[in-house]
């Protein structure tokens, strides 16, 4: 279905790739002319015009805002703007209204931003209960495992950091709703590499940055809420935005949005949110089952090519729990010796647990991939 993609006029619009083998999604993805275009329209604008352009904005603002919600197959009542990932995943942690007693369940293998949010609860009386690895993989079976009736939520990542395992949300999902447990899902390694329904899928709660798969820009994300939530749940930091009549400045009416955006605080990252407008508009052009199958695509021909050279692929691949991530080793040598090679051809990935970690996007090509394994073979 990928075929039908123009894949080199997305690329070309991404100059870094004429400079550099960009393998480093997983990381930071490099800025797109579409992206610095949108960042530089809201510049011009306030530039040119002020506050008297803020109309114009603020309309912009209300579209990216649903353009999310598409992406993610929300309302756009349930998308707050965040800072970051963490700023989002914060929220979250703080808004649930938990009993001392409580307990709260995650992977042992989390990023630490969606660790110490909810490690802080425990100065509260709440019990973190992190599920070890088994095989390098924690399961959607193994985190249920250790669920009980005190359990309020269980956070994990969509796709992990450090492996590139996607885990099954869908069983996950289903078991939380049944049960009355929240379910919080990190998508900064997942959204915009793969195709996440928040409805399907059972999702409660979902935090992300727009600075990775996203390709949008650091200092700005998503937060999504469920809508039979939003009323439910806590408002951690409350400001001056998130109320009902926010521009009537001295009637103090502490009355709380009815939709999601009560969480965003104060004034916007209106540049931010521009870059975000920018990249999932091209999410919504090109489909993002295309855009997951195309990253599946390269990443199986990466694969391939390891295998065939003597590598050894440590990422999960069954169908189920592969990811853009693909991480490798090379038996007989160092990680590290070849990470920092690799770099120095520029090559630009990461090292992560042990494993060179490439995760190549859309703006990847072929020709990536052949550069790729001769400056591969160059290192041996």
């Amino acid at each position: 279905m990928s075929n039908r993609i123009d894949w080199e006029s997305h690329r070309s619009d991404f100059p870094a790739t004429g400079n550099y083998t960009y393998f480093n999604s997983a990381a930071l993805s490099p800025m797109s002319i579409r992206v610095r275009k949108a960042i530089g329209e809201v510049s011009d604008l306030f530039v040119q015009k002020g506050m008297l352009c803020e109309e114009k904005v603020f309309e912009r603002v209300a579209d990216i805002r649903s353009s999310a919600a598409e992406l993610i197959g929300a309302s756009n009542k349930e998308i707050a703007f965040s800072k970051n990932t963490t700023h989002a995943i914060l929220l979250a942690a703080n808004s649930i209204r938990f009993s001392k007693g409580d307990n709260i369940v995650m992977p042992a293998i989390e990023f630490p931003a969606n660790v110490y949010p909810w490690m802080a609860l425990t100065e509260k009386g709440i019990e973190l209960r992190m599920v070890e690895p088994e095989d390098g993989k924690v399961t959607a079976e193994m985190l249920t495992d250790i669920c009980d009736e005190r359990t309020r939520v269980v956070t994990v990542s969509y796709v992990q950091f450090s492996t590139g395992q996607r885990i099954e949300c869908s069983d996950l999902g289903m078991y939380c709703r049944r049960k009355g447990i929240l379910l919080h899902v990190d998508a900064i390694q997942g959204l915009g590499a793969l195709k996440i329904d928040v409805e399907k899928e059972m999702i409660d709660l979902l935090s992300c940055g727009g600075h990775k798969w996203m390709m949008a820009a650091p200092g700005v994300g998503l937060f999504y809420c469920r809508r039979e939530l939003i009323e439910k749940l806590g408002i951690p930091n409350p400001g001056w935005t998130g109320v009902v009549s926010p521009h009537d400045y001295l009637d103090y009416r502490f009355e709380y949005r009815k939709d999601a955006a009560r969480y965003e605080e104060g004034s916007y990252n209106l540049q931010g949110i521009y870059a975000l407008g920018a990249a999932i508009d091209r999410f919504l052009e090109i489909g993002s089952r295309e855009v997951e199958s195309r990253i599946i695509e390269l990443t199986s021909l990466i694969a391939k090519g390891l295998e065939s050279r003597g590598y050894s692929v440590t990422s999960p691949f069954e169908d189920n729990e592969r990811s853009g991530i693909l991480c490798f080793i090379d038996p007989k040598r160092d990680s590290e010796e070849i990470y920092r090679q690799l770099t120095e051809s520029n090559v630009v990935c990461s090292l992560r647990g042990g494993a060179v970690r490439l995760s190549p996007h859309i703006y990847n090509n072929e020709k990536d991939i052949e550069r790729f394994f001769t400056c591969l073979e160059v290192t041996r």
